[in-house]
């Protein structure tokens, strides 16, 4: 499932291929952006922020999200002589960008958007401090939590305005390693601290790794995860039972529960 740290590698490898490059061809296929042609046009930079990727292009910024299911794969350019065959279905592809060694393919996004540089504020000006951006703040994260401490421990997290980065896996991960269930309010959590540095250490210590695990575990889910995706098997710390349920958010009505996973007895409700 991508998360920050998803985001964060695609970026990175991306950049190492793109930044840089002329675009020999584009080829977006979505209505709203099927006519632009970005042939000739120079890769300037490419970002994460938070769980958005930006691609600086020319004069516009080429804004993707990658949701639940989107991802970007790199293959070499058909003029290289290498025959590439894509691990994805063609229909799924939303946008292809090439260069004279690579084509970037974007499959399955969420988001799509090509934007004027002066409005990407429009995408992505709403996020909070990002776990792996540069300009991390933890003390701005803390004082937007704060800001509703009524609100559930578990949707604040997940709120990317309050910080940039975190998905359902590290939210249900972090509600466990802070000891609280993800109902509890954010005012009532102990030591909230301590869980944004929790947040920023899972984050940085998976950026590099093709398979995710927040306990430093071998990278299976019964190993790799402390409750995520574990329902009915025993939990590592005390030996109950973990469940799972699934909490929706009155803050975005339009969108479905998300499963939560937790210990009763390390994480009590109350």
């Amino acid at each position: 499932m991508p998360e920050g740290d998803t985001v964060w590698r695609q970026a990175r490898d991306l950049r190492a291929v793109l930044e840089g490059q002329v675009l020999t061809a584009s080829d977006f296929r979505v209505p709203a952006f099927a006519t632009l042609d970005f042939s000739g046009e120079t890769v300037t930079a490419v970002q994460s922020r938070g769980k958005h990727l930006l691609m600086h292009v020319g004069e516009g910024i080429i804004h993707s999200h990658l949701s639940m299911e989107g991802h970007w794969d790199i293959y070499p350019a058909s003029g290289t002589g290498q025959q590439a065959r894509w691990r994805r279905p063609a229909f799924t592809a939303r946008v292809i960008l090439q260069t004279q060694l690579v084509s970037a393919v974007g499959f399955s996004l969420g988001t799509l958007e090509v934007l004027p540089s002066a409005l990407v504020g429009n995408a992505v000006g709403h996020l909070g401090p990002d776990l792996l951006g540069a300009d991390w703040d933890a003390a701005e994260a803390e004082r937007r939590l704060l800001a509703d401490p009524g609100r559930a421990i578990g949707l604040a997290l997940l709120d990317q305005r309050n910080l940039a980065g975190i998905g359902n896996i590290y939210r249900n991960e972090l509600c466990f390693l802070g000891g609280v269930h993800p109902a509890v309010p954010v005012g009532e959590v102990p030591n909230l601290p301590r869980i944004l540095e929790l947040a920023k250490r899972l984050l940085e210590a998976n950026k590099d790794r093709s398979a995710r695990s927040t306990t430093g575990g071998p990278a299976r889910r019964d190993a790799a995860m402390w409750v995520y995706g574990l329902a009915g098997k025993p939990c590592k710390r005390c030996g109950s039972l973990v469940r799972h349920s699934t909490m929706a958010d009155p803050a975005f009505p339009v969108r479905a529960a998300r499963d939560i996973y937790f210990c009763p007895r390390c994480q009590a409700a109350s």
